[in-house]
């Protein structure tokens, strides 16, 4: 047989080997994730993925209203061979974590964020119709009392999520929705954040650029939750696509020393 011959008969073997090994793996990765989660962190019924970020980048709305984001070329591939970029990034851009650190004196940093917490079901509380009419509605006790009379109880480890339908803003001026001397989308009202406290919750998240409503002055909602050793997930996207229980969500946080907080990919399984 030719050396070439030769050489294509044993890649071809190779080929079909790393596929088995491939697929086998990815199998077995599914089944072991299935089996060792804890029950109250699967999915009634994984029939899907969504995609719960945002696209970052230097046109995304940011809460003081600068780019977030820059982007350098550094290396191209038709003059070095390689591409690489360097970014400049504002922690809290984007979809992004708020790590305890961001409104306290020494919680944790971002990168000490139990990864326990990071796997969880999600809760989703719509208040999105409230906020079609009123852009300064909270989610209230109220809500929180009404997703439990008709879903059950919080679950430990949870995290919270406020649908407002703000999502659907991102690209334009309405994210933000400042008037000039005020900004007007929803948030958790600081008696939300306090009753979720009492509950085994572990992370809240908005659709919008703040946990707080637009209005706020004191960022009550963010004292009352992040000093607690718990965290928070702002511009949460694609929230619409998913049912108030049975999600499953998978919480890319960076792991930046000392960092407040950082951009996030966030993954929900249903």
């Amino acid at each position: 047989m030719c050396d070439i011959c030769v050489m294509n008969a044993v890649k071809d073997r190779m080929l079909s080997r790393r596929s088995f090994f491939r697929t086998a793996g990815l199998a077995g990765a599914g089944a072991a994730l299935a089996g060792g989660l804890p029950s109250q962190t699967r999915a009634a019924a994984h029939s899907g993925m969504t995609d719960l970020t945002h696209t970052l980048s230097p046109d995304f709305p940011t809460f003081f209203g600068e780019p977030g984001v820059s982007t350098e070329q550094v290396y191209n591939f038709g003059e070095h061979g390689f591409n690489l970029q360097r970014h400049t990034v504002n922690e809290h851009t984007g979809t992004h974590i708020d790590a305890p650190l961001h409104f306290s004196a020494d919680g944790a940093s971002v990168d000490e964020i139990d990864i326990a917490t990071l796997i969880c079901p999600l809760v989703k509380i719509d208040i999105a119709a409230r906020a079609a009419e009123d852009a300064d509605t909270t989610l209230t006790p109220d809500d929180i009392q009404a997703w439990i009379d008709a879903n059950g109880e919080i679950p430990d480890n949870a995290c919270v999520a406020l649908y407002s339908g703000w999502g659907e803003k991102a690209e334009g001026d309405g994210f933000r929705n400042f008037d000039g001397e005020a900004m007007h989308f929803p948030g958790f009202h600081v008696e939300a954040a306090q009753m979720l406290l009492e509950t085994g919750a572990a992370s809240i998240a908005s659709d919008t650029l703040s946990l707080d409503p637009g209005t706020s002055a004191d960022f009550a909602a963010h004292y009352a939750w992040l000093p607690q050793g718990r965290f928070g997930i702002e511009c949460i996207a694609n929230l619409d696509q998913l049912p108030a229980s049975g999600a499953t969500v998978f919480i890319g946080a960076p792991k930046m020393r000392g960092g407040t907080g950082g951009p996030a990919r966030i993954i929900a399984m249903v």
